[in-house]
């Protein structure tokens, strides 16, 4: 057992200096039988350390109820095994471009609850969570023969609030808890971030991707002693929705990196390797500017970085750019990386032989149908990651007036009389066509993901104003959520039949034959938004409009012979859409 410290400009272990060279590995974001590949590319590339996130909503869907909370103690076995230190970020918000921040909804969409405060309602629940959460960090702490050498207090609370108060009730609950081990905050370097989100005697720390050493000389302003650390270097960045894939020249931040350790400054790397939100649980930013108040900015699945290590987890050039400049801090020759895992024997194609109309899945797998004055949020109805279905009349006879969402989040597929009339967004709420009376107008809303940062993380999803024809609301609102969890019980119940022949939306079933199963890239070609699942795994959400042509398929997933797929196909898939297909990564 050894004990790992913050001396006046070090950081110590058993008494000794060291400096902390460490890189992010979500271990969501990984397949878990691929952690100990991605652990030793981390090690190969010079690193002696992994940093990772805990995302509350993924292990507490609901209030009472926990999945896989020791899959954080497993990760953590996993990095002992690898021969590395762990920082453990456990929030209880953590960003990370991950739905609404990591906050569960029914948290967020509490009535009264106001998050990342000393709000009691909202300090009841995080007590409840990191009670499980510590088990399976606490006895993992280096001075208990484990790996993990420091705790992070709350995440970039700076860039959000300034509540003292909650910050300390959090230090002290993980002290209370058993985490002896330092903890730390990591905070822009601002003079506001940093007064903001530090705590006296806990070490401070700064998140930036150049220019390290101003930001050093702005947080020892702040701190004139103690390590410095930045713990977020962005060596990369990721992509959203629509919007061009995002790259950083390997040289340039190579060089960046040098400047850090030229400083005597300890690193994380964020992200050493990105991965995949698996499962729909990526988030969404607002863009508009440094206020983060404007559209909404949906986050991509790959969460691929253009990190050192990318998706499917091979060495980049930046990896061998950062690799030679880490080598200069280790006295010894670093390890060479690992092979790299199979890839998938030879390009295939799914075979889909079965449809059901989302009408018919919405029946099978959906929750309970409410009626109500006024559209239910998604919180309303306990849809974390999903869709709804609002139904509501027009009445009449009346003439043709326009049809408008107020509060829409996000996208609305709408159908008037059974005929589809429209794709609604926050920016484009009213159909072009006005719709005369009476009328039945179904509005198929999708959440996009949760934002996960700025002063909009927590806002409710789905229509959270109201169905407006021309100014009148209309009122008597059914609705019924269809959420993602739900097909993790199979699709016993959905009644399938025949191939729709018009690519209309619907689950589609079907198979795959693998012969040589290892990684692969599934492509749909023709196929507008959805979601997609393997023997069960749900790989996450494909769009259209890029600029992510292709989903990450884990060989673990994969099996010799026969494999099942769906595909959730949410606007429409044509027409003749081509069948989608498997690829070597």
């Amino acid at each position: 057992m050894s004990e790992f410290t913050v001396g006046e400009s070090d950081f110590l272990l058993d008494g000794r200096p060291v400096r902390l060279l460490s890189g992010a590995l979500h271990y969501f974001r990984v397949h878990e039988a691929q952690w100990r590949h991605r652990l030793e590319m981390l090690r190969a590339m010079g690193l002696n350390c992994v940093e990772t996130y805990v995302p509350w909503n993924l292990h507490q869907p609901g209030p009472g109820r926990f999945r896989d909370v020791r899959a954080v103690g497993r990760f953590l076995d996993a990095v002992r095994e690898a021969g590395l230190w762990a920082i453990v970020r456990p929030g209880p918000y953590i960003c990370a471009e991950w739905e609404n921040g990591g906050l569960p909804h029914w948290v967020t969409g509490e009535p009264g609850t106001r998050a990342r405060t000393r709000d009691e309602r909202f300090l009841f629940h995080v007590r409840n969570w990191f009670r499980p959460l510590l088990h399976e960090i606490v006895p993992r702490q280096i001075d208990r023969g484990g790996p993990v050498i420091m705790v992070q207090v709350e995440n970039e609370y700076g860039s959000y609030g300034s509540d003292a108060d909650y910050l300390e009730q959090l230090a002290e609950l993980l002290r209370v808890k058993g985490v002896t081990v330092p903890l730390f905050t990591s905070d822009g370097p601002e003079d506001h971030m940093i007064t903001g989100g530090s705590l006296p005697g806990v070490l401070a720390t700064v998140n930036f991707g150049s220019h390290a050493r101003a930001a050093f000389e702005t947080l020892r302003r702040h701190r004139p002693g103690g390590p410095l650390m930045c713990m977020e270097f962005w060596c990369g960045w990721f992509d959203h929705w629509g919007g061009e894939h995002v790259v950083r020249d390997p040289g340039e931040a190579a060089g960046a990196l040098r400047e850090i350790l030229e400083c005597g400054a300890s690193v994380n790397l964020y992200m050493a390797h990105g991965g995949t939100s698996f499962g729909g649980w990526a988030g969404a930013n607002r863009g508009g500017g440094e206020l983060h108040e404007g559209p909404l900015e949906p986050d991509a699945t790959s969460y691929d970085y253009d990190a050192p290590v990318d998706e499917y987890g091979r060495p980049t050039e930046k990896f061998w750019r950062f690799r030679e400049v880490l080598a200069e801090y280790h006295p010894d020759p670093l390890p060479e990386p690992p092979p790299l895992p199979d890839p998938l024997g030879s390009p295939t194609e799914v075979a889909l032989t079965e449809w059901a109309p989302m009408s018919d899945v919405l029946e099978a797998l959906g929750g309970e149908e409410t009626v109500t004055p006024v559209p239910p949020a998604f919180e309303e109805l306990d849809v974390a990651r999903g869709l709804v279905r609002y139904e509501v009349s027009v009445p009449g006879p009346r003439q043709p007036y326009p049809l408008t969402v107020r509060g829409l989040r996000d996208l609305a597929v709408v159908y008037v009389d059974g005929e589809r009339a429209g794709v609604l967004t926050e920016e484009e709420p009213r159909l072009k066509e006005p719709v005369a009376g009476p009328a039945r107008v179904e509005l198929w809303v999708e959440s996009l993901g949760r934002v996960n940062y700025g002063p909009r993380c927590g806002e409710a999803k789905g229509i959270t104003g109201g169905v407006l024809h021309e100014r009148q609301y209309l009122h008597g609102v059914r609705a019924r959520g269809l959420d993602l969890d739900a097909f993790d019980d199979g699709l016993e119940a959905v009644p399938f039949g025949a191939l729709s022949g018009d690519g209309a939306p619907g689950l589609y079933r079907g198979t795959v034959t693998v012969r040589g199963a290892g990684d692969a890239r599934l492509e749909l070609p023709g196929w507008t938004r959805g979601f997609v699942w393997v023997n069960g795994f749900a790989l996450g959400r494909y769009w259209s409009v890029g600029p992510q042509r292709s989903l990450y398929l884990p060989g673990p997933v994969l099996r010799e012979g026969e494999n099942e797929v769906w595909v959730l196909e949410l606007q429409e898939a044509g027409p003749g859409p081509g069948a989608p297909r498997l690829l070597p990564v």
